[in-house]
């Protein structure tokens, strides 16, 4: 059992199979001796993926794998903070799911202040430190030239990215439909955050989802090197059985971002496409909108 998350290297060895683990170049298979019978139940969070029946582990056997050098490189520098890690591991290209299980078992960071947190705030952690980095030189940028509807449709949810010329903006909207994991009530639950050029000042109020969107989103505009006002919309209607967690959300911004957009001169064109591939009538969303309701009533108003 662990005893102390901030000095994990105490829990000996089962400490050092769950590194094992983490670092490893490629999946190991795994032994655990539980202390108890699984719990038969299954563990649902926005921010993870499902989980099944639980049980406290009293010890661990990984049969023996190698590092990934990457990893290891960060591991053994006690003196390389725990965000430029993550950035130097991301620019080296160590995919972003492997980078947030080494940091949830505490691998980076200043050897003095290296502690275990939990995989949600691991993968949101990285999420936020990557796409900040990424949003500083979208900045400086020129401008997209045109306004662009990017869509998909998968796992029950359906997805549209907004993008427009002008300074950096970025927010996102979720509709969660009734009778879905996370809206018990018969109405349609709106959540969503934004932010202006200058980032945020708190926590994002709708969790990870808005960091692993942010992401994608600044990936996109990183490799096309442009700026551009960004718009994520998501229907999350009964066809998702189940929260899949926020990797879901940056595979599938990821995935819309790949596709070819719809490209349009004006905003109405780009807003009247955008409402083709939605299920829920635009005006819904335009008032809950904090990018497009400001500054752009007048404009939209025949929406509304």
């Amino acid at each position: 059992m662990w005893r102390n998350v901030r000095r994990p290297w105490t829990a000996g060895r089962l400490y050092e199979e769950t590194l094992e683990a983490a670092m490893a170049s490629r999946p190991v298979d795994a032994e655990a001796r539980l202390s108890s019978p699984p719990r038969a139940s299954i563990l649902l969070d926005a921010e993870v993926q499902p989980m099944g029946p639980l049980a406290p582990a009293e010890d661990i056997r990984t049969d023996p794998a190698t590092w990934d050098p990457r990893l290891e490189r960060a591991y053994y520098d006690g003196d390389l903070r725990a965000g430029e890690a993550v950035l130097e591991l991301y620019s080296r290209g160590v995919d972003v799911s492997r980078i947030q299980r080494a940091f949830s078992v505490g691998a980076f960071g200043l050897s003095r202040l290296r502690r275990m947190v939990p995989t949600r705030w691991s993968i949101t952690a990285v999420d936020d430190i990557i796409s900040a980095r990424l949003r500083e030189r979208i900045k400086t940028y020129d401008w997209i030239p045109e306004h662009r509807v990017y869509s998909l449709e998968a796992m029950g949810n359906r997805w549209v990215v907004l993008m427009s010329p002008g300074v950096w903006t970025y927010e996102s909207i979720e509709a969660w439909y009734p009778g879905t994991t996370w809206n018990p009530t018969e109405d349609v639950a709106f959540v969503g955050d934004w932010e202006g050029p200058l980032g945020r000042v708190g926590y994002a109020g709708m969790g990870g989802c808005y960091y692993a969107a942010r992401l994608a989103v600044t990936e996109a505009l990183e490799r096309e090197r442009r700026q551009a006002r960004v718009l994520v919309l998501r229907e999350i209607h009964r066809d998702q059985l189940m929260p899949l967690g926020v990797w879901l959300v940056r595979e599938s911004v990821r995935a819309a971002l790949r596709g070819r957009p719809a490209r349009f001169d004006t905003l109405e064109e780009a807003l009247e496409e955008a409402g083709r591939h939605l299920d829920l009538p635009l005006r819904f969303w335009l008032r809950v909108s904090e990018t497009l309701g400001g500054g752009r009533q007048e404009t939209l108003s025949r929406y509304l």
